[in-house]
């Protein structure tokens, strides 16, 4: 007779399904727990290195004070790349808080660097509703009666130097890790690499404005500028001084890649749609700019000739009010682009989730997976 095999599984199967559930649930909240008390030797280590800088920097000039304070008042936040380095470091063995902390904390300063050099770029000088490094020289120098150019050439200068501190920066908290000799010059090496592919990512993201929207491939500059150092590098680097082998640190690489990409879908997507109050991101800025993100890519390729006359119209005005990105808005979601995009999000995303399960160990592939659907629902 015939027995659907769910009705063949006997109550002992069952139970020991049961139990091995609890025990990876158990497993990945120590994990978690381990992570956050981790985390809070990292971020004393990140603290403690910026304030000596500042008093290095005390001993040789007054701007260099202000400049490293500037720096400094912009480094941290959710702290998302070094819990990942953390994460990866204490799943795959890893025991010793003070031989990650610092490379952590190096993956932190790096990403400072990075932030402060984009915004530059981008002509940015608020970040995360308060003035950023160039913003806040401009405002040292209001009031100074200074020709604009004076005042533009300083404010570059500010960001541009503290940018290539915080890379310096990086450097020198990687090389500090009291850790295997080995292992910290391969991380050296690692954090090398990464800033090689993220500048390539970023030339051909500034490029790609001289392009049309049509034309420019966003998924390559979100796998190069984003997922490259936010994704793949902290999981690397945590990989790497925890001794994995080659294999399983090309797996964390490659869960990082999808990660990282799935996360700049959702952040282009809450660049023009997302809650103001709730992100800290402006739903203009990328609009006004004429970022080239997949999200516009698609609404010009999946629009008719009204809705792409009406993208031409909008996009990229510097002068872009609330009516005007309201009918960009109305063409990304008629168009069906929102949708795509979305569905594109939920689908890396899910890579991400697959490449965790299938090819990272517990506890820490039930704690990626966790990670994946907070980055890339968040905001929605």
């Amino acid at each position: 007779m015939y027995v659907e095999p769910a009705l063949r599984t006997s109550p002992r199967a069952l139970q020991g399904h049961e139990a091995d559930a609890r025990a990876e649930a158990a497993g990945r909240a120590d994990l978690a727990e381990s992570v956050e008390r981790t985390m809070a030797v990292t971020s004393a280590v990140l603290q403690d290195f910026l304030d000596a800088r500042v008093r290095a920097a005390a001993t040789r000039s007054d701007v260099a004070v202000q400049l490293w304070t500037d720096l400094a008042d912009g480094v941290g936040g959710k702290l998302m790349r070094p819990r990942l380095a953390v994460a990866s470091y204490l799943g795959l063995g890893g025991q010793d808080a003070a031989a990650i902390a610092p490379v952590a904390a190096a993956v932190e300063v790096l990403h400072a660097a990075m932030l402060v050099h984009d915004d530059l770029l981008d002509h940015d000088e608020v970040r995360r509703g308060r003035p950023n490094v160039a913003g806040a020289a401009r405002a040292r120098l209001a009031g100074r009666g200074l020709p604009e150019r004076t005042v533009s050439d300083q404010v570059l200068a500010a960001g541009l130097l503290a940018g290539d501190l915080a890379i310096a920066s990086a450097f020198a908290l990687a090389a500090s890790a009291p850790a295997d000799s080995a292992a910290v010059l391969r991380v050296v090496g690692l954090l090398a690499e990464g800033i090689e592919t993220t500048v390539v990512g970023e030339l051909l993201d500034v490029t790609g404005a001289l392009s049309s929207p049509r034309d420019v491939d966003a998924l390559a500059v979100a796998e190069l500028k984003t997922a490259a150092y936010s994704g793949s590098l902290p999981l690397v680097v945590g990989a790497v001084l925890a001794g994995a082998d080659d294999a399983q640190v090309a797996r964390l690489g490659a869960v990082g890649s999808a990660l990282g990409v799935a996360f700049q879908l959702a952040d282009d997507d809450l660049g023009v749609f997302g809650d103001p109050a709730v992100t800290g991101k402006s739903v203009l800025s990328d609009l006004r700019e004429g970022k080239r993100t997949e999200l516009l890519r698609r609404a010009y390729a999946m629009a008719d000739d009204a809705g792409c006359a009406a993208l031409d119209a909008h996009v990229g005005r510097v002068d872009l009010d609330d009516a005007g990105a309201a009918v960009v808005r109305g063409v990304m979601v008629s168009s069906g682009a929102l949708d795509a995009v979305r569905e594109l999000a939920r689908a890396t995303g899910q890579r991400a989730r697959e490449l965790a399960v299938d090819g990272v160990p517990e506890p820490l592939g039930g704690y990626l997976v966790g990670v994946v659907d907070d980055l890339v629902g968040r905001g929605h």
